[in-house]
């Protein structure tokens, strides 16, 4: 089963904000990605570029570029569920 990402956005920290088609929202730390593999390390090293985060087409996943990306599984199998409206957007 595949959990379809509607929204992703940057947080701080290197934090995501994903919401999913089912209307659920949760929080993604991406931090322990940037120790532990060198592509998603470019996240801390080009400025900017954690910001541009986006939803691949049929919200199969995220990617900031042709190299680095995330699954929506990933996302919702290691994403924290969190109140969207509590993050005061």
């Amino acid at each position: 089963m595949f959990y379809k990402v509607k929204e992703v956005q940057p947080l701080p920290n290197y934090n995501l904000l994903v919401s999913f088609i089912s209307g659920e929202c949760k929080r993604y730390n991406v931090a322990p990605l940037l120790e532990k593999w060198d592509m998603f390390k470019t996240l801390s090293n080009v400025k900017g570029l954690f910001e541009q985060v986006k939803v691949d087409a049929g919200g199969y996943g995220i990617s900031w570029n042709d190299d680095i990306d995330l699954s929506c599984n990933e996302l919702w199998e290691n994403g924290t569920p969190i109140d969207k409206e509590s993050l005061h957007l």
